[in-house]
């Protein structure tokens, strides 16, 4: 039987799960980094990082949206057709960080910075 990686489920159901990888990455185009747990950071990455190559392919109306259908914002797809893609032209991946950052104080959990490069 094959089996295929689908990521974190991060104790959520699926949809709860997709609206919080979209906020995740709306918060990173907008403000260009993100504090967060780091399942969470680690998870947003990947989504991210499939978005901004949307972006960077050519700035066409499909691509457009195709962008606005993951991130479901007219703001962050502007932000990512106008800033971020245009900043990462030349980049051929690695566009997003994770840095650890001191554990919460409330519960301990492992907390990280998701930024872009």
């Amino acid at each position: 039987m094959r089996h295929r990686k689908k990521g974190r489920k991060l104790s959520r159901k699926k949809e709860h799960r997709k609206s919080l990888l979209i906020n995740l990455t709306k918060d990173l185009i907008k403000h260009g980094k993100v504090d967060t747990t780091l399942a969470k950071a680690k998870e947003a990455q990947r989504y991210a990082e499939r978005v901004i190559n949307i972006a960077k392919r050519e700035d066409s109306t499909s691509s457009r949206r195709q962008a606005f259908r993951l991130l479901q914002d007219k703001e962050a797809v502007k932000l990512l057709f106008d800033e971020v893609a245009a900043r990462y032209k030349e980049r051929d991946g690695g566009y997003t960080r994770v840095v650890k950052l001191p554990p919460r104080r409330g519960d301990g959990a492992e907390m990280a910075r998701l930024m872009l490069v």
